[in-house]
């Protein structure tokens, strides 16, 4: 097992520098609100300041005073100043701008990861990357991944991807571009309990993870197998459905191993009950 999760974390991270090799590069970072900026101007030394971004995507340096940079790229900015100088300052402004803290674009990563944490965005990354950055999945990891996106309108949405689909089965239409302040949160795989009782030769509660969950037919097989003088024709799978509320469903498990009746998917709690035939 944990040679396996080896194997599946090194493919992982791979996959994904593959994807930011080839796509991640193409997308210069935007400077954004509380972003740390280092400016050096070759002959001014008046410039050469390290500022911060305020919230409405202002900077403001001597000589020039307040200007809007929120949304330029480094390259952008560079040139921006350059034509600001030239006008009154220099001839021939060379200009060097170092982006020293990535505050504006950060998404955070929670549970079953190496390394939880808040992680920069640095141009089009995407879910398998920047869980790549954080220590890639864990031993504990359950069956999905889900996303807690900002709309437009202030309101959350959630964003659920399939790790298998995502990881083993290749599905690249998963592999979600992130966006600023996107939390994205892996939850442990927990232990849950499903009850077999009656005419199997191991009767009582089977713990298993939820991502693991068996089939009718298959929990009944981890509890043994039918007991002699089981009747499978009359097995009854007890449910809650609501707070309170039970239901109750008989089930013939002969018209399932015929493949008269799909097998029946369980959820957690529920129990089945094997009765002796009377016959």
């Amino acid at each position: 097992m944990k040679r396996i999760s080896i194997l599946l974390a090194v493919c992982f991270i791979v996959f994904s520098l593959v994807l930011y090799a080839q796509d991640g590069r193409r997308v210069e970072y935007k400077i954004g609100p509380q972003d740390l900026l280092e400016i050096s101007v070759f002959g001014l030394d008046e410039l050469n300041k390290t500022v911060r971004v305020s919230e409405a995507g202002n900077i403001t340096l001597p000589l020039l005073g307040e200007i809007a940079i929120g949304g330029l790229t480094k390259n952008e900015l560079e040139k921006k100043l350059q034509d600001m100088l030239r006008k009154d300052y220099l001839q021939n402004p060379q200009i060097t701008v170092f982006i020293r803290e990535y505050q504006s674009r950060r998404v955070s990563v929670l549970g079953a990861v190496g390394i939880p944490g808040v992680y920069e965005l640095m141009g089009r990354q995407t879910l398998l990357q920047v869980i790549a950055l954080a220590g890639s999945l864990t031993d504990e990891a359950g069956d999905e991944i889900i996303i807690l996106r900002k709309q437009p309108d202030g309101k959350d949405q959630s964003i659920r991807v399939s790790i298998d689909d995502l990881m083993r089965k290749g599905d690249a239409t998963l592999n979600i571009r992130l966006q600023s302040e996107d939390i994205i949160t892996v939850p442990p795989d927990r232990e849950v309990t499903i009850f077999v009782y009656g005419r199997v030769n191991k009767p009582g509660a089977l713990t298993i993870k939820r991502s693991k969950i068996p089939t009718l037919q298959r929990a009944i097989a981890q509890a043994g197998g039918f007991a002699e003088g089981a009747a499978k024709g009359g097995v009854i799978l007890t449910r809650k459905s609501g707070e309170e509320k039970e239901i109750r469903i008989k089930v013939n498990i002969k018209d399932i191993i015929k493949g008269k009746r799909k097998d029946i998917q369980l959820q957690e709690n529920d129990v089945i009950y094997v009765p002796e035939s009377i016959f």
